[in-house]
């Protein structure tokens, strides 16, 4: 037999919103205790700087923090001028100055060229693995950290206030894998006054939002109380955009066995206006739960069968 798992069997999201000071994992190790939950993971790494949601899951939503990580992200901040900082924020060390300061008619010019496809070279202060290694960790030891571009998309991106000469405030909508520190160290380049980000708050992760996050101090004060469970949410919320059929109890068990199951014609049309055509339908994602809403399992369609390629089990560990 195996060694008994330490803790409960807690299953679903609890939406935080992070403060600042903090790092992403003592706030899940902080989620994790308020439930005493087994296992707990997060979507979305904030600086400990940043503010804002952190979607944290607990047990079986594990399973499903690719979805969540997939999803379109918005964040909300304040862009420093002047001043070039080695990790694109106040924490790092000034690297440059410049005496000019951008209007706001030169922003708002400069913005459509930060809209879109753009390619950024992440900050070197950022928990990319270096062989092997956090480069945060290498830049902290003084090593030279060279990072790859990468090509990431921004959704829109609006310029909201400028308090004085010296900072602008921005709201992004942007896909994964997108810095928010390098899109304003390059927007300031771009606008030759330089900058860095002295504020960041991310306002939603996908179907995440902060009007609906919870406060971690507030979320402490549930420690071990039945009270948290009412900010515990469905695994299913995770999975917003992906088509969800119901299974008879005989296919969950297949499904959860590991076996696929023959879709059913009135299944098939359910699932059939994700796509535009039958061709498009082949290896599409589709989340299968029971009939009061208990997840089954996240299948693949394939040749008129839904294959299980991830089954969601509710064992007490």
């Amino acid at each position: 037999m195996g060694r008994k798992k330490k803790g409960s069997p807690v299953h679903g999201w609890v939406i935080l919103d992070k403060p600042q000071g903090v790092t992403s994992t003592q706030a899940v190790a902080i989620v994790k205790r308020v439930f005493d939950a087994q296992k707990a993971g997060h979507a979305g790494t904030l600086d400990p700087m940043a503010t804002g949601v952190l979607a944290v899951a607990l047990g079986e939503a594990t399973k499903t923090v690719p979805y969540a990580m997939d999803a379109e992200k918005t964040y909300r901040f304040t862009a420093h001028w002047g001043e070039a900082r080695d990790s694109d924020d106040t924490e790092g060390a000034i690297t440059g100055t410049s005496d000019n300061r951008p209007s706001r008619a030169e922003i708002e010019q400069a913005l459509p060229r930060f809209v879109g496809p753009i390619r950024q070279i992440p900050p070197s202060y950022s928990a990319i693995k270096v062989e092997g290694e956090r480069a945060y960790d290498l830049a902290r030891e003084g090593e030279m950290v060279v990072l790859e571009p990468r090509t990431v998309f921004i959704k829109s991106a609006s310029l909201l206030a400028q308090p004085d000469l010296d900072h602008a405030e921005f709201e992004i909508r942007c896909s994964k894998g997108t810095y928010v520190r390098a899109w304003v160290r390059d927007l300031g380049q771009a606008l030759g006054c330089l900058g860095h980000v002295s504020a960041l708050r991310r306002t939603r992760v996908g179907a995440f939002s902060v009007e609906d996050a919870i406060g971690l101090e507030t979320l402490k004060g549930f420690m071990h109380s039945p009270a948290a469970f009412e900010h515990l949410r469905p695994i299913s919320t995770a999975l917003d955009g992906i088509p969800a059929l119901a299974v008879t109890g005989p296919d969950a068990v297949r499904l959860r066995s590991g076996n696929p199951i023959l879709i059913r014609a009135v299944q098939f049309a359910r699932i059939a206006d994700f796509a535009s055509s039958s061709d498009d339908l082949q290896g599409l994602t589709v989340f299968c739960s029971t009939g009061e809403g208990e997840p089954v399992a996240l299948v693949a369609f394939e040749a008129g069968e839904l294959r299980p390629f991830r089954v969601f089990n509710f064992g007490t560990g």
